[in-house]
This record gives structure tokens, sequence and C-alpha cells, in this order.
């Protein structure tokens, strides 16, 4: 909301306008918030009384009717109860924003209004937004007051006119946009502006296909195929139009998707190859042969999934075998880095060892499959992973045993834990075999698949080198979202180690490189996720990250993550419930993630921050033993062992500690941590303390 007086025809009070500029900053687009002039927040806690404070800032200029805000929000309720429980909530409003000012809300018998100039509001910006000044759409990144819903039907039916009046301004303002640019180099961000509000637009999926396409990106083409595949499985239950798939032909250049050619009448299988009698053998390749073709630049794995093979079930079971493939399509093309193919033609590898030639002519790097078998009310579910490239060796597997009573859910919940294992197998491999090849070839996807291990070592040397690595790979790509995303959380760690000599200034990259990432690709969820713990660690702004965590998990729920980087973020807010949620979570999907002594460093704090301080210890025990050299995990853990007084554990643990960040000290944790809660600040600080860790003279004239 602008701070100028607004006509009187958009101002029927007459309401003087405040001198200064507006007082509260209200954001109604995904999950409310409000925040004064000096940081405050000021959000209500209760949810009707957010909804009350959004009701009246959506009318803008217009005066809320009293009565019609009772109707919305106490719509069963009689009209006496409804206007009583009004009158309640519209002083509790006041008194929430009383820090933003007095004034904010004009309160009159009859109707309630934002004082002009005393309020921004996001979504007035939105609604401002036009062809020569497009740049506020960008705000429009979630919903409407999403997590709103159910507080009564009348409000919900208001809300969800509300939310299409928002979102079709912003679909037509964006649509206009990209009908306006020609210009390969400002149409695909005008494909990408018109997608983040419209994830199912096909008409702007097609746009990035044609201009990759046109740049001679073809597998960038493909992959925006298949993501628009995915979009629409997951939000409209359907495919992509003729006019779509009809693109991918001629895009292909083979006049027809292979996945759908006719058999040739005498086609043999090839070796090592079991085909159904109902198969189709592709003839040629589902990714193109040729890294300016397939991977390009930017590289990334190509992975075939097969339906499963069904074994002793009953016929009313059939559909799970095309199901689960399906399931995995989808949950895997959520990793921006993989190129996935639902495979129609069930080409069933033989087993390890036999010829993959077929594979590798049909351009895949990985195939999924397996089998599903019924004993009595239960199910067994296996999976394998196949390494093509390694003589069709299986790299991952694993066997699910569940009941049969609720099929659905059972292939969503095997697909979300098989693509967050498989996510880091792949990626494992991929770095084992980049090193192996010489560095003077090293394309920048090659060099982030490099830095990868050497950062999670935590070893300063290999550390040092994986920064080195990813620095070469954004001068030879800037525009390379991955390598924008693990450059910042390199230095996330750069600073947390303790190893950088002027932290200020890296903290200030981490940020450069987090922001670039998220504008690069703003569908990328791990891009997301790790901008989000640098807010919320680096820059101890906690709830910002958490804002960027959901946005990540609705984009990937299945990424284990921003599961556990968003438990972080609860757990600097003191709200450990939600951060044992979250991390039950990433548990569930990744029991034995890789890199579990990160994200299991969570278990620490918030066990220490409940007082558990057993349970804290056994945590840092486990972790330290992962990984002995993360200084972060060391540090709630030696607090635990200082309140149980284990004096000779914490002698150990605590020269540990010094050897990696000689100078650390309960006054340079204070001064630096993003732990929101006071109480909970001094409470850690005084654990290092008793557990010997001692304050520096100097520090104090600092």
């Amino acid at each position: 909301m602008s701070s100028n007086l607004p006509p009187d025809s958009v101002n029927p009070l007459n309401l003087p306008p405040l001198v200064s500029s507006a007082r509260l900053r209200l954001r109604l687009i995904g999950q409310m918030e409000a925040w004064s002039l000096n940081s405050e927040s000021v959000l209500p806690t209760g949810r009707k009384t957010r909804a009350l404070l959004g009701a009246v800032a959506l009318s803008g200029s217009r005066p809320a009717l009293r009565g019609r805000l009772a109707e919305l929000l106490w719509s069963r309720s009689p009209e006496e109860q409804a206007r009583a429980s009004l009158r309640q909530e519209i002083h509790r409003l006041l008194d929430i924003l009383s820090p933003a000012g007095d004034d904010l809300i004009v309160v009159t018998r009859d109707h309630l209004t934002l004082r002009p100039g005393a309020v921004w509001v996001d979504v007035e910006e939105v609604m401002r937004a036009s062809l020569t000044e497009p740049a506020s759409l960008a705000l429009l990144d979630g919903e409407l007051m999403e997590d709103l819903d159910g507080i009564d039907p009348s409000f919900d039916s208001w809300l969800t006119a509300e939310r299409e009046r928002v979102r079709d301004h912003g679909r037509n303002l964006a649509e206009a946009l990209l009908r306006e640019h020609d210009d390969p180099e400002k149409a695909i961000p005008a494909a990408q502006r018109l997608l983040a509000i419209d994830r199912a637009h096909e008409g702007a999926w097609r746009t990035l296909m044609r201009v990759h396409a046109a740049r001679g990106e073809r597998g960038l083409a493909i992959q925006a195929y298949d993501r628009c595949r995915a979009v629409l499985a997951d939000l409209l239950d359907t495919t992509p139009s003729t006019e779509t798939q009809d693109l991918l032909a001629e895009i292909r250049g083979a006049g027809g998707d292979p996945l759908r050619r006719p058999r040739p009448r005498n086609a043999a299988p090839a070796a090592g190859i079991t085909l159904p009698d109902d198969a189709e053998p592709i003839s040629r390749p589902l990714f193109p042969s040729g890294q300016s073709e397939t991977r390009g630049l930017r590289g990334g794995s190509r992975v075939g999934v097969l339906p499963f093979q069904m074994v002793g079930t009953e016929e009313e079971d059939a559909h799970l075998a095309p199901g689960l493939a399906s399931e995995l399509t989808t949950a895997l093309s959520r990793f921006r880095w993989m190129m996935v193919v639902l495979l129609g033609a069930r080409a069933v590898p033989a087993g390890p060892g036999e010829d993959t030639a077929f594979l590798r002519n049909m351009g895949l790097d990985y195939v999924l499959d397996g089998a599903v078998q019924r004993a009595g009310n239960m199910l067994r579910v296996t999976v394998r992973l196949l390494d093509v490239g390694d003589g069709n060796q299986v790299a991952w597997a694993r066997r699910f045993d569940r009941p049969a009573s609720d099929l659905l859910s059972l292939q969503d919940e095997i697909a979300a834990e098989v693509v967050a294992q498989v996510d880091p197998e792949i990626l494992l491999i991929e770095s084992k075999r980049v090193a192996a090849k010489p560095l003077q070839d090293a394309t920048a996807y090659d060099l982030v698949l490099r830095a990868m291990p050497l950062i999670w070592r935590m070893e300063r040397e290999p550390f040092m080198q994986a920064g080195a690595y990813l620095a070469k790979a954004i001068g030879m790509e800037p525009d390379f979202a991955t390598a924008q995303a693990w450059y910042a959380f390199w230095f996330n760690f750069y600073v947390g180690q303790g190893w950088a000599d002027y932290p200020s200034d890296a903290m200030a990259q981490a940020q450069v490189h987090a922001e670039r990432a998220v504008a690069l690709d703003p569908q990328d969820a791990r891009g997301l996720t790790i901008a989000g713990h640098i807010r919320a660690f680096l820059h101890r702004r906690p709830r910002d990250g958490l804002v960027l965590h959901e946005r990540a998990l609705k984009l990937n729920p299945n990424l284990p993550m921003a599961w556990a980087l968003s438990a972080v973020a609860h757990s600097y807010l003191g709200e450990v419930d939600a951060a044992g949620a979250q991390m039950d979570r990433y548990k569930s999907l990744s029991p034995l993630d890789p890199h579990a002594f990160f994200y299991d460093t969570c278990f620490i704090t918030t066990a220490l921050q409940k007082r558990e301080y057993e349970a804290a210890v056994i945590a840092g025990r486990a972790v330290s033993g992962m990984n002995a050299s993360f200084s972060a995990a060391l540090k709630p853990y030696l607090a635990a062992l200082g309140y149980l007084n284990f004096s000779e554990e914490a002698g150990v643990v605590c020269r540990q500690l010094l050897a990696l960040e000689p100078t650390y000290s309960p006054s340079q944790f204070l001064k630096t941590t993003p732990i929101a809660r006071e109480e909970d600040r001094l409470h850690y600080a005084d654990g290092l303390r008793r557990a010997g860790l001692r304050d520096h003279p100097e520090e104090d004239e600092g």
C-alpha cells in the first residue's frame, strides 16, 4: 500500500493519511507475515485473528463491513454471538498490532479499514503490476493465506474466490509478458515467471522447450518436457496435450515418441534382456548420446523406470506394477538434476554382468526395477537400482513389507522412500566416476560433482579444493543454478567451521550465491532449502529460512535435506516439537543418509533445549562417531556433557573442538548463534562453561 493519499473516490471514509511511510509490512501470499519497522513480528497467533487481518487488508481502501466479517468467520453462529466474537477478535488484533502503531486499523461502528499509507500489503503490489512495471509479480510465489483453510465454510468460499482473483491477475499479466518476448534471453525468465504462478501452464513449458531447442540445448528441452509431464501428472492427473507431445517429437527429430513406435515384425531382443510378449523394443535412444545433446555442460543422470514384475499376486493387485513405476517416475522427476523416463517397453535386464548394450544404446545410465509379491494381507515390494555403466551391477536395493489395506498410500510411501535414498546413491556414483576423469576435460557439472564429496569430508584442505572447483564451475557457467547453490552451501560450512578469516565477507558471499541460485532456478527444491539454511544459520533469520524450506518441500516433499534443514530452523526458534516432527520425516525417508552427521546434529540441539542431557550425549556420541571433524555437532554435545558433569568425556570433546576452532568460546557462541530465545542461548553457553570451555580475556574488550 502506497504512502500517498489515495483519491477520495477510493477513500470513502476520507481518512487523513499518515505523514510517515508504511509502518507495517503485511505478507498474505504464502504463510502470513506481519513485521513492524524495527523488524518485530506482530503476526497474530490465532488463526481467526489472522483471518480477520487478512480480510480487512484485502478490502484495501474500501471499508470492510463488520456484519460481513462476522458472517465470514462465524457463519454457523447466531448473529449476536458472531458479532460479539468479532468484537473480541478486533480488540485482540489491535493489541497485537500496537507495537507497529495504535492507528493502523480504523474501527467504526460499522466498518474496519486499514489507514491509508500505514500498511504495505504484498497483494496490493501484485495487483498493481503492469506490462511496464511487472517486477512485483515475483511476490506471487505461493497460495494466498495458505495456512488459513478450514476456518469457516463461508471464509473458505471467500478465500477461494480471492485466490482465484489474485492468481488470475498474475497469470494473465505473465501470459501477456511472455507473448511480448521474442528474444530467447528474455523468453526463458518470462516463461519461468509464468510457471512460478501456474506450474501446469503448458504454453510456458512449450516456450521453454522451443527456446532451449533453438539454442541447441536439446537435452534441456527434453528435460522441460519431462518436468511438464511430471507436474501435470502430479497436479491434474493428466498427460501433456497433443501439441506438447508433437513439439517433443519435432525436437527429437524423429517424427514421434520412441516409446510408441511399432515393434518391427522380426526384431530380436538384445542379449541379456528379457522382453514380455507385448513389449516394444526401442530402436533408438530415449536420451540421444553425446554430451552436447543430453547432458550438455550442465549434466544430469538419465534414469529409466520399469514397470514392476508381479510374483504370485492376486488379480486385484495387477495395477500395482504400473502404478508403482508411475509414482517413482513422478517422484524422481522432482530432482532437477535427473532426466527420467517411464519405460513403457519393459526391457528387463537379466542381472549383473549381463550385456547392457541395449540399455546403453537407449541413453540410460541407471534403471530402477522391482517386484511385488502378496502373502495374505501383506505385500512385499523389492526395488533395485541397476548401474548400466557398471555392467548392470545392483547399486542399491531395498525390500518393503507393508499391509495391503491401502494400496494408494503404499505406492506413495514406497516411492517417497526409494527416491529419497536413490538420489544420494546416484550422486555418489557419479562423483566417483568424474573424479577418475582428467581434470582438464571437466565440465561445470563435473566440477560440482567433484566438489560435493570433498565438502562432506569436513577436512580443511579437501574442503578448500572443493571451493576452488565450485568457483571454477561458476566461472565457466555463471547461470548454472546448481553450482551457485553448492557454492553458497560451501560458504555456510566455511563460516560454520571457523575457517573464514573474514566471516562477514563470507556470509555476504553465501547470501549472494544462494539468492542467485534461487533466481536462476526458483523450482529447484535443493537450491531453495540451501538458501533457507543460509538465512537461518548465517544470517540468524530462521523464520525467513522456514519460508524457503516450506516452498522447497512443496516442490519436492521427498528431499531429506529440506526436512532436516527445516527442522534446524524450527530448533533455532525454540520450536522443538515441530523440529522433532520434521526430523522424524527426514529419518523415515532416509534412515541411513550418507550425510547424517550433518542433519542428525539437530537431534543433539533439540535434546539440549529440552534439558534432556542424556539423550543429547547419546546423539552427540553417534554424530561425532560418523564425522569427528564437524565442529557444529561437538558444541551442543559438549554443553550437555557439562550439565551431566561428565568431566573426562567433556575434556576429550573440548580438545577436539578447540583443535578445529582454536578461538571458540561461550562468548563467541553468544555473538554468533542463530538460536532465538535468550533463555536457550544462555542455557547453551552455561553448559559450555560447565564443560570447561573458557572465554578469552580479550573478548571482553571486543
